[in-house]
């Protein structure tokens, strides 16, 4: 699985229905320098901005079919990026203490048989 499998899909762009009075107003206010009154705010980005960019690198690396299916489940009922997903499970396991992350690791070695 590469990290483009983990990118997110960019959203459509929603169309306003304008009537012509409102158009016209607002082409009149255009013209005299005032604020549009039709003017969407620019949405938050919910990705990865350059500034932000900056303190990822890519990776490739390997998972099973049933980790991919437990990554895509968990994305979907979360909402949340499954690269941010991995990431949040990361840093989880790196905050437990050894003795915990041998249990986690022997468990799932056991599993794999």
């Amino acid at each position: 699985m590469s990290l483009t499998d983990l990118k997110r899909k960019k959203p459509k762009q929603v169309i306003k229905v304008v009537s012509v009075e409102d158009f016209i107003e607002d082409a009149n206010n255009y013209a005299s320098g005032k604020a549009s009154i039709l003017a969407v705010p620019p949405a938050e980005p919910k990705g990865l901005d350059k500034k932000s960019a900056k303190i990822y690198r890519h990776a490739t690396f390997t998972l099973t079919e049933t980790s991919i299916a437990q990554l895509d489940l968990l994305a979907k009922e979360t909402k949340v990026a499954k690269s941010r997903l991995l990431r949040i499970l990361i840093d989880e396991f790196s905050q437990r203490k050894v003795e915990e992350q041998l249990e986690v690791v022997n468990k799932s070695k056991q599993a794999d048989r």
